[in-house]
């Protein structure tokens, strides 16, 4: 057990009220309460459309099949993407898995995300996409990541699985590329068990993205859509056509019913994280051997990055030691350095350049946990740990 986690629940009685709603209908599988919070999430975001899947992983594997599939400016196989060294498994794996080349560049050492001359520096006339993230609550710096694409025809996603309810000059983070991405993981900004979610303003990724998420048939598309045209009315036909390599990723019918509850919930949580990030860069802002992460427009603070000071003769591995033993639960900055994994032999991929930042934070970098409620007597006791 620990006296700061890493994670806590957000549900109170109106979770749980959902659940026995769903129970009580007696319908499991994904229907009218995954809809309706599709729905509040679109609003929430201010996008057009959104799907519900059961991860953020399937989310981010969703969105680039269905750029695959899309009838004009379609991704080929071998098409170039940009993407951060730093990120979860599964912002790279559908790359790998769609035989898209994966170019790997450095983060920058104080926001953790993209190294933006780095950026600038990698994009050549292959690059095809940007596949943005937004580490731990924060956002990328999107006005200067369009001034470096400028009239290129470069798409831009946006992994935004970590920072729900960020936001950056008025606009939700995960609205500034064509398609955005977020979890719903017990961990992560609001929990609906299991869960996932795409928003795009583009109709014909929508129905692509319906249709993918299950089984790609016709079934779950409007009559006339931007997949097969108009559908027939011979539903006993029609409910069996098979016009894309889906997947079944749905969300169960819970997942849709706790998310209505956590959406309006949101606002409240990402203004206590905020109010706990405000306390946790007082006291750490001038810390002796650690830096924190800079803050890009208003993060939404998943948690509290540590990053070691160069030449402070500090080692991870004795603050490890330490957070443990006053009962603080710590992990890696995400997955580290990713291109540093075995896994990568199984890619078609780049590094440009030297991940010089990403090397450091994978050997030198953890971050601890923020909470949609009130910690700042946690972040004082943490704050004395690492005097």
């Amino acid at each position: 057990m620990t006296n700061y986690p890493l994670a806590s629940t957000s549900w109170d009685e109106k979770e749980i009220a959902a659940i026995q709603r769903v129970i009580a209908s007696g319908n499991y599988t994904m229907g009218k309460e995954v809809a309706t919070f599709e729905q509040d999430f679109a609003k929430y975001t201010g996008s057009k459309f959104c799907v519900m899947v059961n991860s953020g992983s399937s989310a981010n594997l969703l969105a680039i099949a269905a750029l695959m599939y899309r009838k004009k400016n379609h991704f080929n196989i071998g098409d170039e993407v940009i993407v951060p060294a730093i990120s979860w498994p599964t912002t790279f794996y559908p790359l790998y898995q769609y035989g898209l080349k994966l170019k790997f560049i450095d983060i920058d050492l104080e926001t953790l995300n993209f190294d933006l001359n780095a950026l600038k520096g990698a994009i050549t006339e292959k690059t095809k996409a940007i596949f943005a993230v937004n580490l731990l609550g924060n956002s990328n710096d999107f006005g200067k990541i369009r001034e470096i694409i400028g009239n290129r025809n470069i798409v831009l996603i946006e992994d935004n699985c970590e920072s729900m309810g960020a936001v950056l000059s008025g606009k939700q983070t995960g609205t500034f590329g064509v398609m955005g991405t977020y979890s719903a993981f017990f961990s992560h900004h609001i929990s609906t068990m299991e869960g996932g979610m795409i928003v795009t303003d583009d109709e014909e990724l929508y129905h692509i993205l319906l249709s993918l998420r299950a089984h790609g048939w016709t079934r779950n598309l409007p009559k006339n859509n931007l997949v097969t045209g108009t559908k027939s009315d011979e539903p006993f036909e029609e409910s069996f056509r098979f016009v894309l390599p889906g997947y079944n990723v749905r969300p169960i019918e819970m997942s849709g019913a706790i998310g209505q509850d956590q959406i309006k919930k949101l606002p409240d949580f990402i203004k206590k994280r905020r109010e706990n990030a405000f306390y946790f860069q007082e006291l750490f802002q001038n810390h002796p051997y650690l830096t924190i992460q800079k803050e890009v427009g208003e993060s939404s603070w998943f948690g509290f990055s540590f990053v070691i000071k160069e030449g402070s003769g500090i080692k991870r591995k004795d603050l490890v030691k330490k957070l443990e033993a006053a009962k603080v639960e710590c992990r890696p900055i995400v997955a580290g350095n990713f291109a540093k994994n075995e896994v990568v032999k199984y890619f078609n991929y780049e590094i440009h350049g030297k991940l010089k930042n990403a090397q450091w934070i994978d050997q030198n970098g953890l971050f601890v946990g923020n909470h949609h409620y009130d910690i700042r007597s946690l972040i004082k006791r943490l704050r004395e740990v690492l005097n």
